[in-house]
């Protein structure tokens, strides 16, 4: 008999689990009775936004996700599989660990890539590399810098101890991010495509045994007290964030992807976010069976655990396995040779029933999809008149900098979010499994793929500011910008992976920015042929009622063919003619100011209105690729962030791997350069040619020699070039507007980040 207790239901105990009054009330009429505590703890967790999308899975449901390289159906498993060919896959996610960062920063970040790591682990992949976009808020602010050492401490330690090289990143600072900070991780993994793993457990009868870790209270309402609701105490949640042991994940590692080459294991899932109510749940779902489980057979390493609480633990490093009886015996030989807890705790059942017993009591016995499939909203998003005002940006009433240019430049390379990110870098093991060709600090990160001629190209990106001003062409800049990151490389974009990070959906001006994001998204994913193959939305966001800004992160995957034909972004040597590609005027436009780091740093605003031209955009990469293909450039660095003066610098000295002193020229490999006479000729508002963040541009690099080869195919495809200049020297030289010894940029950018933030 089932075992039930009353509850007084309060909005307090509704609200710790992220249910609201009439969720409850559309529960006790589908059920036509009172949840228990076990079954209402369990409602709270699979019907939260972390796991059950409710305000934007239909919103998801319009991005583009399928191509004729995807191998998996986004959403039904835990990961995006894309078929690379010679019988190989990339496996790749991306997902937020925000809140228990903003709570415990190392421990929090931590378990995010632990977390990660596994969701590749659940596809039968071998993580071979990792990523992660992480936002701060004011660098000057103390709590900043407590969360920002915490953050970088857990990702590399957590990183280090499984060896999987961590190959990019980002890292930006905004005051919206106060007391509320982004850390999204991604995870890349390789498996041949005929033993991609799923998690649906299809075979009634099938034992399901839970591997690793013992049980305890961590995580406890993770999913649905921590990560579906904003952050007000931190302290009153801390015991709602995991603790992570990378030394018992290496291990797990190995003892899954051994048993997965065996066949001996049919279905497969990582115990994340609601831990074993989501795990066990949504696979037996995913497959069209129930399940049984018993709390009373999971291994604990606390005495007095409730259900309710094993049910909802989200301890870490454990997976829950769907096998046959008949290869108990050997599974159980291979996890006890790594040293894994291996024990079974019960079994997938023929018809479409969840049930939870402790022993001989019955304590949860529901329709499983009552459970997994929660109500979906459709709101109506409305903009506010603020967000109108702020995209009215007036150039007459802004005035130009006294500095001048060449003290502007220094002030942005000198500015956080675009400083060299060595610091936090060197703290990261990015050749491990060597197969890093190019590392962090690059458009986008290089991997070979050993036994072919084929190599990866990996990146992260995302602008806030775009989207907070604009959150439709936000979106199609994100999109755009993780393409051309990976095109600067030479590869051709295969498939993108999101994490949409907003504030509180159920505010229509938050709803407004998610719903038009997504949909600026879409458009630039059918324009430049990508889909979105896998993802994660993070929502309420916000710190005393304050959202932090609309912020789509997007991971993308390129392919390269041919792995020695690849160029990286900074001038690789003196004497080499300097492009722009995409030149077409628009350098002039004020538009191009929007949202831009120099608006920001020179007049402390975030206004007007961003623009792209996503046929162009296509035109660009597919340039740039084609050049890089057939060896007529030597380099290839996206304009972004700062402008052009801003990349331009980059290129002179972002090859810069090690310097002795701050003050010795020692190992210092830099590369001057002097502008042509028709890109020094710049008009009197020299901050929007300079400084301005217009899209679709790529500033290559190439021996003079290929210069009418280059012009010859730009004309061929349709975009337009522009001559920049030469590399060599000891300066950088822009006319009249800019000359600065080469040493003096790289100090700025050398030294920014531990001067903002390290003090």
């Amino acid at each position: 008999m089932l075992i039930t207790e009353r509850m007084v239901i309060t909005e307090e105990i509704l609200s710790s689990i992220a249910l609201s009054l009439s969720e409850y009330e559309m529960i006790v009429s589908t059920i036509d009775r009172d949840p228990n505590p076990v079954e209402l703890g369990m409602f709270g967790a699979l019907w939260s936004e972390h796991c059950g999308y409710k305000h934007s899975k239909l919103l998801l449901s319009t991005l583009p996700s399928r191509s004729h390289r995807t191998l998996s159906k986004s959403g039904s498993e835990n990961a995006g599989a894309i078929d690379i060919g010679d019988g190989l896959a990339i496996v790749f996610k991306v997902e937020s660990h925000n809140h228990p960062s903003a709570v415990e920063p190392f421990q929090g970040a931590a378990t995010g890539v632990g977390g990660i790591v596994r969701d590749i682990l659940a596809m039968g992949a071998r993580p071979i590399a990792l990523l992660n976009s992480l936002r701060f808020g004011r660098p000057e602010d103390p709590k900043t810098r407590h969360l920002f050492k915490g953050v970088v401490g857990g990702i590399s330690w957590y990183g280090n101890c499984i060896g999987v090289p961590d190959v990019g990143g980002e890292i930006i600072f905004d005051s919206s991010y106060n007391q509320n900070p982004l850390v999204n991780a991604m995870c890349v993994g390789l498996v041949e495509t005929s033993k991609i793993a799923t998690a649906a457990a299809n075979s009634a009868g099938h034992l399901v045994l839970l591997a690793g870790a013992e049980t305890g209270r961590d995580g406890i309402h993770g999913a649905s007290g921590l990560a579906s609701r904003s952050l007000e105490d931190n302290q009153e949640l801390l015991p709602t964030v995991q603790v992570g042991n990378p030394f018992l994940e290496k291990v797990l590692i190995e003892a899954c992807l051994e048993s997965l080459d065996h066949g001996l294991v049919p279905a497969i899932q990582d115990l994340g976010a609601a831990g074993l109510t989501s795990a066990a749940l949504e696979s037996a779902d995913r497959g069209n069976r129930g399940v049984t489980l018993d709390v009373s057979k999971v291994h604990r390493r606390e005495p007095g655990m409730t259900a309710y609480e094993v049910m909802l633990s989200e301890s870490q490093e454990r997976m829950l396995l769907m096998v046959s009886e008949e290869n108990i015996s050997q599974l159980s030989n291979i996890f006890a040779k790594w040293g894994i807890p291996l024990v079974e705790i019960g079994y997938i059942t023929e018809d479409a029933v969840a049930k939870v017993v402790d022993g001989d009591q019955l304590l949860v016995n529901l329709p499983l999809k009552v459970l997994t499939e929660s109500p979906k909203y459709r709101l109506k998003g409305e903009m506010t008149q603020e967000q109108i005002d702020r995209q009215k940006l007036n150039l007459s009433n802004l005035t130009l900098p006294k500095c001048g240019p060449d003290q502007v430049l220094l002030q942005l390379l000198a500015s956080p979010n675009i400083a060299s990110k060595h610091s936090v870098y060197r703290q990261y093991d990015h050749q491990v499994q060597t197969n890093t060709v190019v590392g962090p600090g690059s458009d986008a990160a290089l991997l070979r793929i050993k036994g072919t001629h084929k190599s990866i190209a990996l990146t992260i990106d995302g602008n806030g500011r775009y989207c907070y001003l604009d959150p439709y062409r936000g979106g199609e800049i994100a999109i755009a910008e993780a393409c051309r990151n990976l095109s600067c490389t030479g590869a051709t974009p295969l498939a993108l992976t999101d994490c949409l990070n907003f504030g509180n959906p159920e505010k229509p001006d938050v709803y407004y920015q998610l719903e038009w994001t997504i949909r600026g998204m879409a458009r630039a994913c059918r324009v430049l042929g990508v889909p979105v193959v896998s993802g994660n939305v993070s929502l309420y966001n916000e710190y005393q009622d304050q959202a932090i800004f609309p912020t789509p992160i997007i991971g993308g995957l390129g392919l390269l063919d041919d792995a020695t034909k690849y160029v990286s972004a900074s001038f690789p040597e003196e004497k080499l003619l300097v492009m722009l590609l995409g030149a077409d005027g628009w350098s002039h436009q004020p538009y191009g100011l929007a949202g831009s780091e120099y608006l920001e740093i020179c007049h402390n605003l975030v206004m007007g209105r961003p623009y792209i031209k996503l046929d162009l955009e296509k035109k660009v990469q597919e340039l740039c690729r084609e050049a890089i293909t057939r060896g007529l450039v030597r380099s290839a660095h996206d304009c972004s962030e700062g402008g052009l003066a801003t990349c331009l610098a980059e290129c002179c000295i972002s090859g810069i791997s090690t310097r002795t002193s701050s003050t010795s020229n020692q190992n210092l490999e830099s590369i001057g350069f002097r502008s042509s006479e028709g890109f020094a000729s710049l008009p009197l508002r020299w901050d929007v040619p300079l400084f301005g963040e217009h899209q679709s541009r790529i500033v290559v690099s190439l021996n003079p020699g290929n210069k009418a080869a280059l012009a010859n195919l730009a004309d061929e495809i349709g975009v337009p070039i522009m001559e920049l200049g030469v590399t060599g020297g000891t300066r950088f030289n822009i006319g009249s507007a800019i000359d600065l010894p080469i040493d003096e940029i790289y100090e700025a950018w050398a030294g920014g980040l531990e001067n903002a933030v390290l003090g």
